[in-house]
C-alpha cells in the first residue's frame, strides 16, 4: 500500500488501487446520486482550477456550512490539494458565533448547503458587517452556484502539480472552532501531518472485507472527518445519509459493513430492540430475554467459556441475527466516539456479532488517543481501549491523561495564551479528561476534569460515571448529576416520554401533558425507584439523594448541548436555576 504524506495521497491511492463506479454517493430526494472515481477526482480538479481562477492562495481559507454529502469532500479536496484550509462550520451555530469564526479565520468564501443555511449565513453578513462571497450547493434564488465554479474550472488551463508539489505535511489542512461553553470558540490548528499520522495510526481498525461505509454524523466534526479519510484511504464505498430521520432505511438500503456513531444513537436501538422483545409472548420472549441475558454476561471474546460460547452461538442464531438484520444484514463494525458508552452496551453489540469499538479522543488530537480493536486481544469493555502506537499518554498527579504525539495540534489560531494553558514545556497536551491505565494497557476515563465536583463535606464527586449508570434505565433520557458545594448530588432528569407514557398506559395513569406527568407523584415514585437500583454500587457521598424531572428536553438549538450532544452544563445550570435552589432549600 503506497505511503501517505499529505492528504489528497489519499485520491492518488484510491485512483490508482480501487477505482469503482461510486465511490461516494449522496442521497437527495429520495435517489442515490453516485460519483465514480474518476468523476469525483474529476470535480475536485476543476475546482481547484477554479478557486486558482478566483486569486485563492497556499494559506487562504475557505468556509464550509453542509450536512454530510459528496460536495462536502469536493470542497475539502478542492481546497487541501492546492493549500487552502478549510473552515468547518457547524450548521447549528449562532450568527454571533458564525461572524466571529469567519472573521477570526479570514475566510474568503463560503460555501452552504442549502437555502436555509444561506439565510443564516445572510444573517450573520448582514448583522455584523461581513464582507464575503457565498456558493450553494443547492439552487438557491439569487445565489451563486459551485457548479457555476466548476463549470469555470473546466475551462481553465491550469497545471495543479506545481501545486499539490508546494504543499508539506506541515501546513495548515484545517481550523476547527471548539464549541465552548462560556467565552469564544477557539481554532484548533491542524495540519496534513496531524491527520495523516492519526489515519494510518487507526488503519488496523478496519478489515481488508470492508467495501463499504454510510455516514451521518456531521463531517464539520473531526471525528467523523478522519474516519471518512480512513474510509478512503483503505478504498471503501461512503454513502451519506439524506437526514436522521431516515437513517433507518438508508441503513437498509446500502446494507453497510460499517458506520460511526454516538452512544445516544446506539441507546436508542437498543432501547427500541428492548422495546419489541417486550411484545413477544410465549416461547418467542423467554428466548429473546434468554439471548439478552446472555449478552449482558459477555465476555471480552478470549475469556469466554466453551459452553457459554455454545449457548451465544444458539442465541445468535435465533435472536441475534434480526439485530443485524435490523442493521441492514452485512454490519461489522460499529465506530462509537464523542461520550461514554454503556458498557453492558459493548457487551451486548458485541454478543450479537456487532463489534463495537469504543474510542477516545479530542479535536485537539485529530481526534483519536485510544480505541478499542476487533482484534480479540485488543478489546476491554469499560475502557475506550489502547493507546495509539505513535502516541506518549501519561497520568498526570491529579488523575489527567496528558498526550503527545505526531497528531497532536501545534495550538490555538492566533490565541499563544490558550495554546499555553492546554500544552506544556514537555510538549503534553493536557486533555482535561480524568483517567487511567489499566495494568493491561487500556485507557479508562473516568470524567472531565473540569467536571468534578466537590459536595459541601470535601468528598469529590464524578458526574459521568453517575450519569452513565442511571442512562440504564429505559425511563431516562437525558441526566445531569449536580451538587458542587451542595450537601449531597442531586439529578435534573428529562424522562423517556415514549417509554413513560406506555408505563403509563399500562398503570391507567392519564398521560395529558409533559407539563402535567413530570409532576404526578406515581410518576415521581417509580422514577425514585429507578435512581434507587442505579444507586446501589456508588458510595454514600456519591449517591444521588433528589431528583427532579423536566418537560423540556436539552437540544444543540435551545443551547443545552454541544453539536456532538454532549451537555453544556454551566448553562443548564444557569437556566434551571431557580429549580435547583428548590431541590437544596430543604
Amino acid at each position: 500500500m503506497s505511503e501517505l504524506n499529505i492528504l489528497f495521497d489519499i485520491l492518488k491511492r484510491y485512483q490508482n488501487q480501487y477505482a469503482q463506479p461510486c465511490m461516494v454517493a449522496g442521497k437527495r430526494n429520495d435517489v442515490w446520486e453516485q460519483y465514480s472515481t474518476e468523476d469525483f477526482i474529476n470535480h475536485i480538479d476543476n475546482l481547484s482550477k477554479a478557486f486558482v481562477f478566483l486569486g485563492l492562495k497556499k494559506g487562504d481559507k475557505v468556509a464550509l456550512m453542509s450536512g454530510n454529502r459528496p460536495e462536502w469532500n469536493i470542497i475539502d479536496f478542492a481546497c487541501n490539494q492546492i493549500g487552502i484550509a478549510i473552515i468547518p462550520l457547524y450548521p447549528t451555530l449562532s450568527a454571533q458565533d458564525l461572524s466571529y469564526i469567519i472573521n477570526d479565520a479570514g475566510a474568503k468564501l463560503i460555501f452552504v448547503s442549502n437555502a436555509d443555511l444561506s439565510k443564516k449565513i445572510d444573517q450573520a453578513v448582514e448583522d455584523h458587517h461581513l464582507s464575503i462571497d457565498t456558493y450553494t450547493f443547492d439552487e438557491v434564488a439569487g445565489k451563486s452556484n459551485y457548479r457555476e465554479l466548476l463549470k469555470t474550472g473546466q475551462e481553465q488551463d491550469v497545471d495543479l502539480a506545481p501545486l499539490r508539489a508546494a504543499v508539506g505535511s506541515e501546513d495548515l489542512l484545517t481550523l476547527i472552532y471548539t464549541s465552548g461553553t462560556t467565552g469564544k470558540p477557539k481554532g484548533v490548528f491542524l495540519t496534513h501531518g496531524n491527520i495523516i499520522s492519526n489515519i494510518e495510526a487507526c488503519a488496523h481498525l478496519v478489515p481488508q472485507n470492508v467495501h463499504t461505509a454510510l455516514s451521518f454524523l456531521p463531517l464539520c466534526h473531526i471525528f467523523e472527518r478522519m474516519v471518512v479519510y480512513l474510509y478512503l484511504s483503505k478504498g471503501i464505498q461512503i454513502y451519506y445519509a439524506e437526514n436522521l430521520d431516515n437513517i433507518v432505511a438508508d441503513i437498509n438500503e446500502v446494507k453497510p459493513q460499517i458506520f460511526t456513531t454516538v452512544p445516544r444513537v446506539l441507546e436508542k436501538v437498543y432501547d427500541k430492540i428492548v422495546e419489541k422483545g417486550k411484545t413477544l409472548t410465549g416461547l418467542k420472549k423467554t428466548l429473546f430475554f434468554w439471548a439478552l441475558d446472555l449478552g449482558h454476561n459477555y465476555q471480552e471474546p478470549l475469556k469466554n467459556g466453551s459452553f457459554f460460547n455454545l449457548k451465544l452461538g444458539i442465541a445468535r442464531k435465533l435472536i441475534f441475527s434480526k439485530w443485524k438484520e435490523a442493521l441492514g444484514g452485512n454490519i461489522q463494525l460499529i465506530i462509537s466516539g464523542g461520550a461514554a458508552l454503556q458498557e453492558r452496551l459493548g457487551r451486548v453489540f458485541w454478543a450479537a456479532g456487532i463489534k463495537v469499538l469504543e474510542g477516545y479522543g479530542l479535536t485537539e488530537t485529530s481526534p483519536v488517543i485510544a480505541v478499542n480493536s476487533h482484534q480479540p486481544q485488543d478489546v476491554k469493555f469499560g475502557t475506550v481501549g489502547r493507546v495509539l502506537k505513535n502516541l506518549d499518554v501519561k497520568i498526570a498527579s491529579d488523575g489527567e491523561i496528558l498526550v503527545k504525539g505526531p497528531s497532536i495540534t501545534s495550538g490555538y489560531y492566533k490565541n499563544e495564551e490558550a495554546t499555553r494553558e492546554a500544552i506544556d514545556q514537555q510538549g503534553y497536551f493536557h486533555t482535561g479528561d480524568i483517567g487511567e491505565i489499566t495494568k493491561d494497557g487500556f485507557l479508562k476515563i473516568t470524567d472531565r476534569k473540569k467536571e468534578m465536583f466537590k459536595t459541601a463535606g470535601g468528598k469529590y464527586v464524578a458526574p459521568q460515571m453517575l450519569e452513565n449508570k442511571f442512562m440504564e434505565s429505559t425511563f431516562i433520557a437525558q441526566i445531569m448529576v449536580i451538587g458542587e458545594n451542595q450537601r449531597f448530588p442531586a439529578a435534573l432528569i428529562v424522562p423517556a416520554f415514549d417509554e413513560l407514557e406506555k408505563w403509563c398506559q399500562h398503570k391507567g395513569i392519564n398521560f395529558s401533558s409533559k407539563e402535567e406527568i413530570v409532576k404526578n407523584p406515581e410518576v415521581i415514585d417509580k422514577y425514585q425507584k429507578e435512581i434507587d437500583r442505579l444507586n446501589t454500587n456508588f458510595g454514600q457521598w456519591e449517591k444521588v439523594k433528589k431528583f427532579e424531572l423536566l418537560a423540556k428536553e436539552w437540544t444543540i438549538d435551545g443551547g443545552e448541548l454541544t453539536p456532538k450532544l454532549s451537555l453544556k452544563r454551566k448553562i443548564i445550570l444557569k437556566k434551571l436555576e431557580s429549580i435547583i435552589d428548590t431541590i437544596y432549600e430543604e
